[in-house]
């Protein structure tokens, strides 16, 4: 029986280079050789046996791919069926606005602002998910509003139609 590293040795590149010629991408390829052989490792006892382990090798990888592959198109065909109906509305300018200025704060203000305005979070819930303070938490979103406002007063937003979103 052949130690399992040298036949990894022996026949590996020569299972990568079927794989990617097969699948025509190499880090598919990579994926599928790596576990065929981690695969072959677990079972090397029957595999050692096989008339050729690295023909095993080489089928257990092909079928990865291909099941890959079908995996794939199955989720393209359920997404198409899913959204064929779908209707997707143009995005308001105000949403475009609020997105621009959104960009325009700071991450860590930006954060806190979508988690209590748009996700709904409390004060409370925000500073347990964060790890931060509730006394930080209320400064940031108080400071957020007022460079939210100002970049927002500056793209002419109404702000009158900006309402509280509630998850």
């Amino acid at each position: 029986m052949p130690d399992f590293e040298d036949f990894y040795r022996a026949s590996s590149a020569r299972v990568l280079g079927h794989l990617y010629v097969m699948t025509g991408n190499r880090a598919e390829a990579e994926d599928a050789v790596a576990e065929a052989y981690a695969r072959a490792w677990q079972r090397w006892s029957t595999v050692s046996q096989a008339d050729s382990p690295e023909a095993w090798v080489r089928r257990v990888a092909s079928r990865i791919a291909i099941s890959g592959w079908r995996k794939a198109v199955t989720r393209l065909r359920a997404h198409h069926r899913d959204t064929t109906d779908l209707v997707l509305e143009g995005l308001s300018p105000d949403h475009v606005a609020l997105m621009t200025a959104l960009r325009g704060i700071s991450a860590v203000l930006r954060r806190d602002i979508v988690l209590h305005y748009l996700a709904g979070l409390s004060v409370a819930e925000i500073a347990a998910e964060t790890g931060t303070p509730s006394g930080t938490v209320k400064a940031r979103l108080s400071r957020g509003r007022k460079a939210l406002a100002a970049l927002l007063d500056d793209a002419g937003f109404d702000e009158g139609r900006v309402t509280r979103a509630r998850a």
